[in-house]
């Protein structure tokens, strides 16, 4: 319909495609892609595996232990959990928050650091194999407090192509499982590149009781039931305790021996839970 325009009056020209852009514009306003969130997490979330002989296990929780100390007193260190592997107790992750890289990379330069990793060349069964990460799915409640939680660390390792559809379920799982009774925490990590394809998840349950029945809740089912297929490798899920030893007396003897250059351990009988 032709709209004819007329002079000057005190209400608007009745005239429906003067009325259409006005309209046009508020819906594009309403309707416009948000921006991408920006997320202010610059963490750097470390998992370090370490493994002793068995005959050296105590010496190798009085390392670990000097080594936390140390870590805990650096500025920027966020956390630093040691846990240590049910049914084996000479295998251990220690589980680190730095607040950003550089907090990160003056760390790995410190001489304590260097210290830990050449006395614990003389007790390893293998190498230790640290995994550097940034968060992927970080769980907003405070950090994980108590002796008797049972952690669970597992790690994920999909073809590159799938990393993205694993990530989905990842991130699903953990939303959902941090509802579950008895979940202390629900983390997820992403390896730096070039291995965006693994992941770690750090679940922490206040028993084994409520681990046991997390797995067999049905999101759990059916987060492994999707997951399968896509694995590059076998879902590596190995439940941990937190280290209990009395830190004073085991730093006090480790000490000992560092001043006087021995590096066989002081210790007699187990150490630890």
């Amino acid at each position: 319909m032709l709209c004819v325009d007329k002079p000057p009056a005190t209400a608007l020209p009745v005239c429906p495609g003067r009325r259409v852009l006005p309209i046009v514009a508020i819906l594009m306003i309403m309707f416009e892609p948000a921006a991408p969130a920006q997320t202010s997490d610059t963490a750097i979330y470390v998992a370090t595996y370490i493994d002793v002989r068995v005959s050296s296990t105590n010496q190798g929780i009085g390392l670990i232990m000097v080594y936390r100390e140390a870590s805990s007193t650096r500025a920027n260190n966020s956390v630093i959990d040691v846990v240590r592997e049910a049914g084996r107790p000479n295998r251990f992750v220690i589980i680190e928050v730095w607040k950003d890289r550089s907090s990160f990379e003056a760390h790995e330069q410190a001489q304590p650091t260097a210290q830990f990793r050449d006395k614990l060349k003389d007790i390893h069964n293998s190498p230790y194999d640290q995994r550097v990460h940034h968060g992927f799915a970080i769980d907003p409640r405070p950090p994980a407090t108590g002796n008797d939680t049972t952690f669970v660390v597992t790690h994920v390792d999909v073809p590159p192509p799938r990393k993205d559809d694993a990530g989905v379920l990842l991130k699903t799982l953990a939303e959902e499982s941090r509802k579950d009774d008895g979940n202390v925490r629900y983390d997820v990590f992403q390896e730096d590149a070039p291995r965006t394809n693994h992941f770690t998840v750090v679940a922490v349950w206040k028993d084994r009781k409520a681990f046991d029945a997390h797995e067999m809740e049905p999101h759990t089912r059916r987060f492994r039931e999707a997951l399968g297929p896509m694995l590059g490798a076998p879902y590596d899920e190995r439940l941990y305790t937190p280290l209990k030893v009395t830190a004073k007396l085991v730093i006090g003897r480790m000490r000992e021996n560092f001043a006087g250059g021995r590096h066989k351990s002081a210790f007699t009988g187990p150490l630890g839970n």
